[in-house]
């Protein structure tokens, strides 16, 4: 070979180191630049949320609520237009969403293409609309209308700000929020394509279930529970059953799960008092799960059921229920 040749190869080879080079040291900024840069909400722009791992805290304007609602938001890795709605539990603070409080999702799904939607609030909401003031204390009067925030107002700002269609989202929740993402995506199945329910309430119109309900509410803040759904007579209580609306789920991927109310080798750490809520709130979910399940086999809608053998109604139940059902919500939602 001449010299001229070996020059030639030399600087050949020497491109092409650098531009592997260049693109390794370029690809973490790649992944990044749909994360590192705060999107505008209604007070200016967001802020960075403590929990780290890019998630963002959002105020956005609810004309149905008259006030802005925080919501964290963690925008798809390489801007993806996928969104996982994240509903919280019954005792929802005012802080943050547990979902990234009690088990830390924004760090499980950091390295995905989906952007976790998790609104902070919503106390005993049960996230729909009421037809009046939440409480008794008529001094301070709460306004929920989270049905219209998360299907109508929260959809148009996520679509401009984050990128996320409005036809192309997956939804799920524990407990109350089992119950609210079940119901969600029955009423509005043109913007859920998935819903996954764990240990969620899933009939709440048997008998019985009326009186669980107002007993649940006035513990958790002294919600009414007739200015929620109306009277036993009103028609949006029957409206708002999972157990009565799931015709509207076909076509969609459904996924519900609870725990048998076992102990089980992590629940050893809870105080005995805490354990045995956990017995009783689980097993009910798990009773009212099972029935769901059973109706949605007869009457042929496709979902999956999982009862685990132990498992009481706490973040160790729910955390593990997200890990086990991450690849399901990535693989439908074309995520990963």
């Amino acid at each position: 070979m001449s010299a001229v040749s070996k020059r030639r190869s030399l600087l050949a080879l020497l491109v092409a180191m650098f531009t592997m080079l260049g693109s390794v040291i370029a690809a973490p900024q790649a992944q990044a630049a749909h994360r590192d840069w705060l999107r505008p909400d209604a007070t200016g722009h967001c802020e960075w949320d403590p929990v780290g791992y890019w998630v963002q805290r959002c105020d956005v304007w609810s004309p149905a609520m008259n006030r802005t609602i925080p919501v964290q938001i963690q925008p798809s890795q390489r801007g993806g237009n996928a969104g996982l709605y994240m509903l919280d539990g019954l005792r929802a603070m005012d802080t943050t969403n547990a979902w990234v409080h009690d088990v830390n999702a924004a760090a499980s799904f950091v390295n995905h293409n989906i952007t976790l939607v998790m609104p902070v609030g919503g106390q005993s909401s049960f996230y729909t609309d009421w037809n009046a003031p939440a409480t008794y204390d008529f001094n301070n009067p709460v306004t929920y209308k989270w049905d219209t925030f998360l299907t109508k107002e929260l959809p148009v700002y996520l679509e401009q700000h984050f990128g996320v269609a409005r036809w192309n989202n997956s939804i799920l929740g524990l407990s109350m929020g089992g119950t609210a993402a079940i119901n969600l995506a029955a009423l509005h199945p043109e913007q859920f394509r998935q819903v996954l329910s764990y240990s969620g309430y899933l009939t709440t119109t048997i008998p019985g279930a009326q009186t669980g309900l107002r007993v649940a509410l006035l513990d958790g803040g002294l919600y009414n529970l007739n200015a929620m759904w109306g009277s036993v007579l009103n028609p949006r209580r029957y409206e708002n059953d999972p157990f009565l609306n799931m015709g509207n789920l076909r076509g969609r991927d459904v996924y519900v799960s609870a725990g048998s109310g076992v102990p089980g080798p992590a629940d050893a750490k809870y105080l005995p008092e805490h354990r045995a809520a956990g017995i009783a709130l689980e097993r009910v979910a798990s009773f009212t799960t099972k029935l769901w399940a059973a109706k949605a086999t007869a009457t042929a809608v496709p979902h999956t059921a999982v009862f685990t053998p132990t498992g009481l109604h706490n973040w160790d139940q729910f955390g593990s229920q997200l890990e086990a059902t991450k690849p399901r919500i990535l693989d439908v939602m074309n995520a990963w």
